[in-house]
């Protein structure tokens, strides 16, 4: 409880606590992108056509949906974080997604229960939009509380390396039943529910092991009224912060969406790969990804953040478009995969530190707040379209239209990188020095 004083933490303490928080994020994400990346499999399920793109279509329509409930999630999630707690508010989120994810698994077809089928994919995705938009937030600003000065960007990296780890291992379910114990039929039939049910199952899980994570806050240290902790009217005396949050994230977030979840039906329906051959290199991609990311927070500690957003801002503007034009072209495995590797090396300057630039913009009474709330509403508006904006532009031959767009999208992004401090040199978690000790 936030109410509890703390005790000094060591290094060993910290780094417990950080993998405790993480692997929670883990299964968050790994909940959540099981539904893109079985969604080829599903999609005909759900949504009878006999265009498989307006089947996907569809899908991702609902996943952009259940993108709307992320800022929901970040209000009402950061503003009981901010009220009772990083870990209890952490705990909540990982329950919701559990049951989203149950719901997804045990949901008849369209063919059993008509329009209801869909109806209720909908209701599902909105629990877990829910849960995933207060993961966010809470988890960012948790993370960079328990890590210390010398290594905050290192340590709050670790929060991409497991909503990068949750995607792998949704892509790593889904070449075991690809590959070794399921035939196409049957994954399509029912072996999509699947990874569903382990989803569900792992979530629970680690509601108990969050149970036993420590707080990174105490009111003891930061004494705030109840009633002006996690509130929109605190919120908006930060109005600079949000706005920074938001625009910040604009960029980042469509690129990163664009180069990792839509990658694999890129490579099916505008390269020609497998939908094997398509996974196969998602999954090779997005190691190397994920462990680009603590070297790129330990860099960041070392010269600054800012550094590393306005490179991100210059090299995804100019790299975008001929990376995916190139991309849409090639037809050999390796060369796709090194393609897209040069494309989240790029991706890598903004993600690796997002999660700790927002929270040091942030008092500790709004923090969980002001990181999930903008940062939510953000991605549902840019990064929840990106795949049904590809598709749409996909399905009436104006897919060009899309490689340009995400490219202007991190130019806007670069000019507020350009123009923002650097929050290494400006952190109000160091000015609080919110737990006793440092490493």
């Amino acid at each position: 409880m936030l109410d509890e004083p703390l005790k000094p933490q060591t290094t060993a303490s910290r780094i417990k606590s950080i993998i405790s928080g993480s692997l929670g994020n883990l299964v968050e994400w790994y909940d959540w992108y099981v539904y893109s990346a079985f969604s080829l499999y599903f999609a005909g399920i759900f949504f009878p056509s006999d265009n498989p793109t307006v089947q996907l279509l569809n899908t991702t329509g609902i996943f952009a949906v259940g993108f709307l409930m992320r800022p929901i999630g970040g209000w009402v999630m950061g503003t009981y974080a901010d009220k009772h707690g990083r870990k209890a508010a952490l705990t909540a989120s990982v329950l919701l997604m559990s049951l989203g994810s149950f719901i997804i698994a045990i949901t008849p077809g369209y063919k059993e229960i008509g329009v209801a089928a869909p109806v209720i994919l909908q209701i599902a995705r909105m629990i877990q939009g829910l849960s995933v938009g207060g993961e966010y937030g809470t988890s960012a600003t948790y993370l960079s509380e328990m890590a210390g000065r010398k290594r905050r960007g290192f340590y709050s990296s670790f929060q991409y390396v497991t909503l990068i780890m949750g995607q792998l291992i949704a892509l790593g379910v889904l070449v075991l039943l690809q590959q070794v114990f399921l035939t196409e039929a049957q994954l399509h039939a029912w072996g999509w529910r699947i990874p569903f049910f382990i989803g569900a199952v792992l979530a629970i899980s680690v509601m108990y092991l969050r149970r036993n994570m420590q707080e990174s806050v105490s009111l003891a240290n930061h004494p705030q009224p109840l009633s002006t902790r996690g509130t929109l009217k605190e919120l908006a005396k930060h109005p600079k912060a949000v706005f920074t949050v938001v625009g910040l994230t604009l960029g980042g977030t469509v690129v990163f969406y664009t180069f990792t979840t839509y990658m694999q039906k890129f490579l099916v329906i505008t390269s020609g790969f497998s939908k094997s051959a398509a996974t196969l290199i998602s999954a090779f991609t997005l190691v190397a990804f994920m462990l680009l990311q603590p070297l790129f927070g330990l860099l960041s500690d070392k010269i600054g953040r800012k550094p590393m957003l306005v490179a991100f801002g210059i090299c995804g503007t100019i790299a975008t478009v001929p990376i995916l034009i190139a991309l849409g072209h090639t037809k050999d495995f390796w060369t796709a995969f090194m393609l897209i590797m040069c494309a989240l090396i790029i991706v890598s300057g903004y993600t690796s530190i997002n999660a700790v630039v927002k929270a040091e913009m942030f008092p500790s009474h709004v923090r969980a707040l002001g990181v999930g709330l903008p940062y939510g509403l953000a991605v549902s508006i840019f990064g929840g379209t990106a795949e049904p904006l590809a598709l749409v532009f996909k399905n009436n031959n104006h897919q060009e239209w899309f490689y340009w767009y995400v490219a202007f999208c991190v130019l806007i992004s670069l000019v507020v990188y350009i123009t923002m401090k650097d929050t290494k040199k400006h952190s109000k978690i160091e000015a609080e020095t919110t737990i006793p000790g440092s490493i």
